[in-house]
């Protein structure tokens, strides 16, 4: 019997082998393989971004506006204004009411033109540095020198402490730092927890009894040898009373406002602001209209 050789069909093509790519695997296995990494990182940055919409949601229902300020500088999604303000023309007006601060006498005057309205003592920014993050950032609190304006006028203002103002808590007292985030309790060595229900920071006990903790300026949570930082939002993370009766936001942070600590006045020992007695911070806020100049030399 003779043997033929078989040929292919004519118009049929030869069968090929699965194609192969990165270290032999199959290209359909490479491509399902980047499109479940490209689905997970889209998964992330939503994520992502839908906390972010929800806790800046959350600042503005409470009112946080010096934490919602910081936060959009960080994220990039605003400009300096303290950068923009300082880089504007240093001219007094000669017509118009505006304010100045010397830093070197630390006395306020409210003028117009030539004339002094208002004077009155006040503290300024103590040039202490502070290391955070490790010693990849030094913050240096000065007040900053330049042309700004009046932002907003605030009547009874509560502090928004900053991360930073906890951890010179720590470090005064030599402890531990831990941050509080929503959704994640702090398991104490009791067997309790510390979490956050509503606006509160709470302790819960061990048998499950919940007390909601108290924080001013320099009687903050501490638990287990750690100083907690609250989350922005809650009631812990505001400080009544350390601003005193009144406030004129400059922006960024900054402001003239009154004190707990009269006896401060007339030092350079803020973390930045320029402090008044609540007397004199009154009759200024009382004076002064949004937009008026301030000139800090």
């Amino acid at each position: 019997m003779t043997l033929h050789a078989v040929h292919p069909a004519p118009g049929k093509a030869r069968s090929r082998a699965p194609r192969r790519g990165w270290r032999g695997a199959p290209l359909w296995l490479l491509a399902l393989t980047g499109l479940a990494l490209g689905l997970t990182g889209w998964l992330t940055v939503v994520t992502l971004r839908a906390r972010f919409e929800r806790n800046v949601a959350r600042l503005v229902f409470n009112d946080n506006s010096e934490a919602l300020e910081q936060i959009t500088l960080q994220a990039g999604l605003g400009a300096d204004s303290l950068r923009a303000e300082l880089a504007a023309t240093p001219h007094a007006p000669a017509d118009s009411s505006y304010i100045v601060v010397s830093i070197t006498d630390r006395r306020l005057w409210y003028k117009r033109g030539d004339s002094v309205l208002f004077t009155a003592p006040v503290a300024t920014g103590s040039g202490k540095q502070l290391v955070v993050k490790g010693g990849a950032k030094v913050l240096r609190f000065e007040t900053p020198r330049g042309r700004l304006a009046v932002q907003r006028r605030d009547s009874a203002p509560a502090w928004i402490p900053p991360d930073w103002h906890y951890q010179e808590q720590a470090n005064k007292r030599r402890l531990g730092l831990t941050q509080l985030v929503r959704g994640k309790p702090l398991p104490l060595r009791d067997g309790g927890q510390i979490t956050v229900k509503g606006n509160d920071v709470v302790r819960v006990t061990p048998d499950g009894a919940i007390r909601p903790l108290a924080a001013t300026d320099g009687r903050e949570i501490v638990a287990d040898g750690k100083v907690v930082i609250p989350p922005f939002g809650t009631n812990q993370r505001k400080y009544p009373d350390v601003l005193g009766s009144y406030r004129l936001y400059l922006g960024d942070g900054y402001a003239l406002h009154g004190t707990n600590n009269p006896a401060s006045v007339g030092q350079a020992v803020s973390h930045g602001c320029v402090r008044l007695r609540n007397e004199d911070i009154a009759e200024l806020y009382h004076r002064v209209a949004v937009g008026t100049p301030v000139f800090i030399y």
